[in-house]
């Protein structure tokens, strides 16, 4: 009894102090000392007394890279099948947060899963060049180092500027994926502005533009005034005001007033009459061509037909009646300006009015009437731009190049209507028809510098024998352009002058054909047949248009193939208090500081003093001491099993922590577990048939925990594994067997006792590997071999443990005591031959 309690001491939880290895109760021994990078680590001295994240994580990542078990073998075909999974790519500016932990975490779990399972698995890496992002951090960094725009270095030199920026800090997000424990080959690692990416993307443009799908119009787009570039429509954001609302505008010491509503009236042509109308945006009144009506408004019933006069302009507009009008705002009646407003936009194309531009592309006033400039630009719309420069987003008529969306769209919309493409969940699936089914055309010009220059070339001919208006060729080189358009105009080459476009392409552009664009599309490579289509797309739901939706219709119109058979979308990360995670809140976690620990004092920022204040208290609230060291293996563990709480996680650091405790008990399991097996305990390769009702529980229970961990596995039920782990180690190997049934069985039927534990801990360390890595090969490590897996020199190369291998063995134990109680061979000890072809299971006794 004193024995029992000892060891039920040792299994108990430790204490909130961080575990680290004691070296002075090691002897000689000395944990200390750092494995070479790329060697295996020392795997025949002791276990420390206690679970350290930074001994358990160290070496492991180097070795599996250099031994090559994140490298999918294609030298001959895979009767288990290929599973093919490229990573959205994380932009080269940031840093990962624990969104993306949560991300890299599932999609790091399905890969090892399918690996253990014998496929041939690949999961791509890749990062994203970020067109906008990088651009503004690269010139804030010129600007604040040597006082210089991008203008005064000129293109080509500012984009050396740019890729000297990124081969020296773009490295840092491969950094934390590495240390996530991410199993990425990163031989095929791609940027989205490799050569064979952009040459990918340059064909993908052209083919798209002799098709008809890529034209150029001018059209209303969203005008970033600090960028100087076009946004798309799905990147702002839409701030409504109740009032009148004072903003922080890039550019202005002082916020600026929006949301003061200013009424002016307008003279009825030929008549005393007068039509009032109300603007929060009283300068665009110098581009108005029209004043609007509900068609069902009585009290304008009488100016059908009329014009009202300009005020400072000689210009008469007409009234026109339209139901986009809300009669109960204001008088009923509003000015219509087309050239700066996205529904005055469609009510001009449908009463074909005229659009005055009066605004220039740093928003000032290019009328013939000078305003004073600074109410110009305080009056601006109220559309922001959310991650980048929180600029005003300024409506603007502009020539561009756009993506004809209805075909595209409706395909992309079928598949997942004829089950040809699976969105899971599927309560997405409402969302995702509403935007396809009412799709716009896509803007993908962009006014940057950085990024994939679109191979446009507007066209001059000198003495043309017919211009028919068709101005701008695209091609491969200019050479090739010039070719086509002599062609087109029937002249010769040197008769025609060549000016390529000077805009890049909207970067989703290149994201949208990402996953057949680092096989090598558009050549046949070995890689693109095996590996494309790809199985499956793991994203949060945020991006479900911006990414999603894009690479299913670039997929299927370039390739004539979906990019994947299944979306699982997982939810948002937000803080303990279901806050969604920002700088200006003090709540977002770099995934690294939740690994290692970190003191979580706030730094000098720029944030509002108010805003400072809200994210001290918060902080020393949430992390009164910090944050503690947690690991890899805890944060991913926690990471899997909050994905049941539907579209929105609420992350608390100290259940990460509670997983720490976790992966500590599981190490005190262990290592007691092995001194109960002994030094020269030597695996079965096969069953004696003497277990006891106590084995046969346990072996039922682990049975059950595989069966559950798969099914979860193929559900992308995440919260089921983790359960199903959870359970089998704490409290029914740990609680019930390992102390209460092997104890006391040692002397009686320790032989057998040893055997199932020995079963019990290999299949529970293989059910913990994916999710587990660093924690799951450690402790694999230091169990002895069976011979038939001796061929697996690691636990992620190991096949995962399936429902049909535990039930045979239950079958073999239950068919052994069986033959044994018939033949009352009770007390003989008998010698067994089993013949296993998957389907039957036969057991020959023999005396």
């Amino acid at each position: 009894m004193e024995e029992k309690k000892k060891q039920e001491k040792k299994l108990a939880p430790p204490t909130e102090k961080k575990a680290k290895p004691e070296k002075k109760d090691l002897g000689v021994i000395s944990y200390d000392v750092p494995t070479p990078p790329g060697e295996k680590k020392d795997v025949l001295s002791p276990l420390p007394d206690s679970y350290s994240p930074q001994y358990v994580e160290a070496a492991w990542y180097s070795w599996w890279e250099k031994q090559g078990y994140f490298k999918p073998d294609i030298s001959e075909p895979n009767p288990r099948g290929v599973f093919m999974m490229c990573i959205p790519p994380p932009n080269v500016t940031g840093s990962l947060h624990l969104g993306h932990a949560l991300t890299n975490a599932i999609q790091d779990c399905l890969t090892r899963w399918h690996r253990m399972r014998g496929e041939t698995t690949l999961w791509n890496p890749g990062c994203d060049h970020a067109g906008i992002a990088t651009q503004v951090v690269v010139e804030k960094k010129l600007m604040r180092e040597r006082g210089l725009s991008r203008h005064d270095l000129g293109r080509d030199q500012f984009i050396q500027e740019v890729w000297k920026w990124k081969n020296e800090k773009g490295d840092r997000i491969y950094h934390q994926l590495k240390k996530l424990g991410s199993s990425l080959d990163w031989d095929r690692a791609c940027f989205t502005m490799d050569p064979k990416l952009s040459y990918a993307v340059q064909e993908a443009f052209i083919r798209l533009h002799e098709d008809g799908v890529i034209y150029r119009s001018k059209r209303l787009v969203n005008w970033s005034c600090t960028l100087n570039s076009a946004i798309s429509d799905i990147e702002v954001d839409k701030k409504e005001l109740t009032g009148r609302t004072l903003l922080p505008v890039p550019g202005y010491k002082d916020k600026v007033e929006f949301g003061v509503l200013v009424s002016f009236s307008y003279n009825i042509e030929g008549s005393d009459e007068e039509v009032i109308v109300a603007t929060t945006r009283i300068e665009t009144m110098l581009g108005d061509s029209a004043v609007a009506v509900h068609p069902a408004d009585p009290r304008y019933q009488h100016l059908k037909g009329k014009m009202v006069l300009h005020p400072f302009c000689d210009r008469k507009m007409p009234i026109v009646f339209d139901e986009f009008v809300d009669v109960n705002f204001g008088t009923g009646a509003v000015k219509i300006t087309p050239a700066h407003d996205h529904n005055d936009y469609e009510v001009g194309n449908r009463h074909h009015l005229a659009f005055i531009n009066i605004l220039d592309e740093n928003v000032l006033d290019v009328s013939v009437l000078v305003l004073d400039v600074s109410v110009l630009v305080l009056n601006v719309s109220v559309f922001l731009l959310p991650s980048r420069s929180k600029d005003i987003v300024e409506p603007l008529l502009k020539p561009q190049w756009y993506v004809d969306c209805a075909d595209m769209g409706k395909q992309a919309a079928d598949s997942v209507r004829e089950g040809r493409l699976k969105i899971i969940p599927d309560h997405h699936h409402k969302t995702w028809f509403n935007w396809l089914d009412n799709i716009r055309d896509w803007c993908i010009s962009r006014q940057l510098w950085w990024g994939h220059r679109i191979p446009a070339y507007f066209v001059t001919v000198t003495d043309p024998s017919d211009m028919d208006g068709h101005y701008w060729v695209s091609g491969r080189t200019e050479e090739e352009a010039r070719d086509k358009a002599a062609k087109r105009f029937n002249v010769s080459t040197d008769k025609v002058t060549l000016r390529q476009d000077e805009d890049v392409l909207d970067t989703w552009f290149s994201s949208g054909i990402f996953p057949f664009s680092i096989f090598g599309w558009p050549n046949e490579t070995q890689d693109l047949s095996v590996f494309y289509p790809g199985t499956l797309l793991e994203t949060g739901h945020d991006i479900l248009f911006f990414w999603v939706a894009r690479m299913v219709m670039m997929g299927l119109k370039l390739t004539g193939k979906l990019p994947f058979k299944e979306v699982y979308l997982h939810a948002v990360v937000r803080d303990a208090h279901g806050r969604k995670m920002s700088k200006s809140l003090g709540n977002v976690i770099d995934p690294l500081d939740v690994i290692t620990g970190i003191s979580l004092e706030l730094q000098d920022s720029n944030l509002d003093p108010v805003e400072v204040e809200k994210a001290k208290q918060g902080q020393k609230s949430d992390y009164p001491t910090g944050i503690p060291e947690c690991g890899t293996d805890a944060l991913r563990f926690a990471l899997c099993a909050y994905t049941s709480q539907g579209r929105d996680i609420n992350m608390d650091v100290n259940r990460i922590l509670g997983y720490r405790h976790f992966c500590n008990k599981l190490w005190n399991a262990v290592k007691f577990a092995m001194r109960t097996l002994g030094d020269n305990f030597v695996p079965s390769e096969k069953l004696c048939g003497e277990e006891s009702v106590s084995d046969r529980w346990i072996l039922s229970r682990l049975c059950t925990a595989v069966g559950l961990c798969n099914a979860g596995f193929q559900a992308y039920d995440f919260p089921a594994i983790t359960t199903a782990i959870y359970n089998f180690w704490l409290y029914e190997l740990c609680d019930v067997y390992l102390v209460r049934v092997c104890l006391p069985c040692l002397c009686l039927q320790a032989v057998v006792c040893r055997q199932t534990l020995f079963t019990c801990l290999e299949t529970g360390l293989l059910l913990l590997a994916p999710i587990m890595p660093f924690v799951g090969e450690e402790l694999y490590q230091r169990l002895p071999r069976r011979r038939s897996q001796d061929g697996h020199p690691s636990i992620h190369v190991t096949p995962y443990p399936e429902t049909e291998e535990m039930e045979f063995v239950m079958t073999v134990v239950r068919t052994i005591r069986s033959l044994r109680a018939d033949y009352n061979l009770t007390k003989t000890r008998a010698d067994c031959e089993f013949i296993h072809d998957h389907k039957h299971c036969t057991v020959i006794s023999r005396l």
